[in-house]
């Protein structure tokens, strides 16, 4: 059964730093993408980043771009979230995701696993983030 678990979100000002954590079990790491998804009080969850850990491919939203960095550690099983320069709109339920990315077989094709954060089937319960301006 995949199970994802995240942590690392709270309080923080404007401008500063947060690193969230997803922990993940149940399926092989490498042929799954992992990504964090965003959703803002009264708005659509949408996709934040997004990792393959077979390849090291990413995706970023632009509007996390050169702020946020996604990482993962496969002894760990973990993805993480480094989020700096923290706005206010940043604010809302961070979610983590998962999907079968066919990892293992994709790095044979020498194409990337990732290139968006569509059509995750796994979901975290979330963990809120607020930025206070």
């Amino acid at each position: 059964e995949v199970e994802l678990v995240e942590s690392g979100g709270g309080l923080v000002q404007t401008g500063g730093s947060l690193r969230l954590s997803c922990a993940a079990s149940g399926f092989v790491f490498d042929d799954y993408a992992v990504g964090w998804f965003h959703q803002a009080p009264g708005k659509e969850r949408e996709g934040v980043s997004c990792v393959s850990s077979a390849d090291g491919s990413t995706h970023y939203a632009d509007s996390v771009k050169g702020r946020f960095t996604i990482s993962s550690d496969k002894a760990k099983n973990t993805v993480y979230l480094q989020m700096n320069s923290l706005k206010p709109e940043d604010t809302g339920v961070y979610y983590c995701a998962a999907k079968n990315a066919a990892g293992t077989v994709m790095i044979l094709t020498g194409r990337p696993v990732v290139t968006s954060c569509d059509d995750y089937d796994f979901w975290g319960h979330g963990t809120q983030v607020t930025v206070s301006s």
